[in-house]
């Protein structure tokens, strides 16, 4: 599906070992269980729906013993999906499905420079891309000891992380101490700078107050690398995001010019 927006019967048969005949019949059989759609205007061909590449990927967790349930909905997006599940060591977990779709293929090409000048990019392929991005984000910064989710494995489109149990900073009405947490978060964003990444979209939408006490960077796959020729104005339009919040909700006043300073000690 990176090469077509409907994979050719032909391709298919090829791929699947079967024969013309047989391939046809599992094609109708996955096609009533509604895990792919198929078209003939110009070619005959199909392609998957996020059902199917659900459970395909799904189906690789469970297998490479990351996975042994899938819970509840907690947090549902115009980008992505995120479950609670468990591990069979009965972990908790947080299961981040990409469902990108949901906003316009322009928007989703400009925000996304992961995309670049691909043509032709669908949307489960721009989703597992995204996903790719997502892991190799937490990853570094996780390692460099910013507060972001663990990273615990991708497939495909999912990313599998800690979970975290708290609220969006934007649903939390008071701090403790608001500025002491203004001052971590500006850290963990420097630790990632560090790293080469800058986040591009810092928020209050994702920005996650732990019931521990601790605020964690949340939605990485946007991230731009810190050697982007507009990172510089990128990581000040995300330091203002914060700041501009942390004074209107809870008081705290910090000039965007000396946290930037901060990061460039």
């Amino acid at each position: 599906m990176a090469q077509y927006e409907f994979v050719p019967m032909d391709v298919l048969t090829k791929y699947s070992g079967l024969g013309e005949e047989e391939t046809k019949f599992w094609l109708g059989e996955l096609g009533k269980k509604e895990l792919l759609y198929g078209q003939a205007e110009s070619y005959p061909g199909y392609i998957l729906n996020y059902n199917g590449y659900d459970l395909l990927a799904l189906n690789a967790l469970v297998k490479s013993d990351i996975l042994q349930a899938l819970g509840k909905p907690v947090g549902m997006g115009k980008e992505a999906d995120v479950f609670e599940a468990m591990t069979p060591r009965n972990e908790k977990v947080a299961v981040k499905f990409h469902r990108l779709g949901r906003i316009s293929f322009r928007d989703t090409r400009r925000k996304r420079e992961f995309i670049g000048r691909r043509r032709h990019v669908s949307w489960l392929y721009q989703s597992r891309l995204a996903a790719e991005r997502e892991y190799d984000a937490l990853k570094k910064t996780y390692e460099a000891g910013a507060s972001v989710p663990k990273p615990i494995f991708q497939n495909r489109h999912i990313v599998v992380m800690g979970f975290i149990e708290g609220h969006l900073l934007s649903d939390v009405s008071r701090l403790d101490d608001p500025e002491a947490f203004l001052d971590d978060i500006l850290l963990d964003i420097k630790k990632a700078y560090n790293t080469g990444i800058i986040h591009n979209d810092v928020s209050e939408f994702n920005l996650m107050a732990s019931n521990e006490g601790k605020i964690y960077i949340i939605d990485w796959p946007q991230y731009i690398s810190r050697d982007d020729p507009n990172a510089r104005a990128i990581l000040k339009k995300d330091i203002a995001n914060i700041l501009r919040f942390f004074r209107r909700k809870y008081g705290v006043s910090k000039k965007v010019d000396d946290a930037m300073a901060l990061l460039f000690q």
